[in-house]
């Protein structure tokens, strides 16, 4: 279905990556997929939890991913739908692991406490993560296959109505707050799933979605924050001092060599040409490999789905115990390339410039990816100011139309999610 974390996690992870092969044993990266057959773990129904985390969550944004302030917007429009009786799924976009903590004000606005999905792994961090995840409405899903149970559990949390459901559709971190990557279908099959189980209830209102638009807006120096990183990165290739050069320059520099020790690790050599022509044809080729490698004849749309299909694939066997120990081990290879692929579809084009003004944030976020790709960790950078934006009710009705060329409620959602960025990125001052 999607990655999402919860909504009101109170003790998440330090900011790192958290995927690819190295998640499977213990290392730097996060446990992400793991080699234990999957068991769904349900909520716990609370209203003490999250009202008491409530209290701490600005607290803990603040320290953990440099989050000073949170600003809600049109949070009367989530107020309305559930005054009107109707359940409501709030489909953000995902650019940062923040993201939930930032529904605290909507929530507390609207009087509810929320529900979302929550990827297994962030269950099995430790007893304490799991203990606190559950007593705040959040429960499993696996992103290693369909998980019938997670999403039977999102459909009766909105027949029954009382709490919105948290559903990130872009079904990965992006870390580029002005762009969406492409949406999976999972709120308007759950919406449309719970429509048609509320039309047989008497009185009962509809299903409605709303986008979330959050933007963050960096208010600190820029300059200053990230000369350091790039620093790093710089003295990991062993370069001279490169501080003569315009943050763009070095960002541009950074962008070639890692791409070309992809090249390196993946083809064998570097190539040449069109940057972004190149990230395209190696991540192409990669996805294409590993596909033909498992069978997969019908490649899914985007890379994230296609990362989400080989997962499928590969896990099986790692998780059964089938495989020989070289087997399991070329399995975690495959797995880390997956994710390497996915961490380079998340760089749009020209998100920096070299001859026009740039947005400070997306250099920010340039940066912080090259952190993450590169060092496996981020370190905060702050202060942030987070803007969350509350969109207009889509309607689900029980059945999609079918002449569409595309499913109609994503589509909406997906609108109304761009133009509300777009809004929101013309408020960020140009350098």
């Amino acid at each position: 279905m999607n990655e999402a974390c919860t909504s009101f996690v109170p003790l998440p992870s330090p900011p790192h990556r958290g995927e690819g092969a190295g998640a499977i044993k213990k290392g730097l990266m996060q446990n992400v997929v793991l080699e234990e057959p999957y068991e769904f773990i349900p909520p716990v129904y609370s209203r003490f939890w999250p009202a008491a985390l409530r209290l701490y969550i600005p607290h803990w944004i603040k320290k953990t991913y440099g989050v000073h302030s949170v600003e809600t917007r049109n949070a009367q429009r989530l107020k309305a739908s559930l005054e009107a009786g109707h359940a409501a799924i709030l489909a953000p976009n995902h650019s940062r692991l923040s993201d939930p903590l930032t529904f605290v004000e909507l929530s507390r606005y609207a009087k509810c406490d929320m529900h979302a999905m929550a990827s297994w792994h962030l269950f099995k961090q430790s007893w304490l993560e799991c203990f606190m995840l559950r007593r705040v409405g959040a429960f499993s899903v696996y992103r290693e296959g369909v998980d019938r149970q997670a999403i039977q559990t999102g459909v009766d949390i909105l027949v029954k109505g009382d709490r919105p459901l948290i559903i990130f559709g872009e079904g990965a971190i992006s870390r580029h707050n002005d762009e969406l990557m492409p949406m999976m279908d999972g709120p308007a099959f759950i919406a449309r799933t719970a429509a048609k189980r509320r039309e047989k209830i008497p009185g009962a209102g509809g299903v409605v979605i709303h986008p979330v638009a959050i933007r963050y807006f960096f208010r600190g120096n820029l300059e200053a924050s990230v000369t350091p990183v790039l620093e790093e990165i710089e003295s990991h290739f062993s370069w001279h001092s490169q501080q003569g050069k315009t943050l763009i320059q070095r960002l541009r520099q950074i962008g070639q060599a890692l791409l070309s020790l992809k090249e390196i690790e993946y083809l064998g050599a570097a190539r040449t040409g069109d940057f972004y022509e190149r990230v395209d044809n190696l991540i192409a080729d990669v996805l294409t490999k590993l596909e033909h490698r498992w069978n997969i004849r019908d490649p899914a749309e985007g890379v994230v789905a296609r990362v989400k299909n080989l997962r499928a694939a590969i896990v099986p066997g790692l998780v059964n115990g089938s495989l020989s120990e070289a087997e399991r081990q070329e399995c975690r290879k495959q797995l880390a390339a997956c994710y390497y692929v996915q961490q380079m579809s998340h760089y749009p084009r020209n998100y920096v410039r070299q001859s026009e003004k740039n947005i400070p944030e997306h250099i920010l976020e340039t940066v912080e990816r090259f952190e993450e790709d590169f060092t496996d960790h981020v370190r905060v950078h702050g202060p942030l100011h987070a803007v969350v934006q509350v969109g207009e009710a889509i309607p689900v009705a029980s059945k999609r139309d079918r002449d569409a060329e595309c499913d109609p409620v994503m589509e909406a959602i997906r609108n109304q999610l761009s133009g509300m960025l777009k809004s929101l990125s013309n408020e960020s001052p140009r350098i």
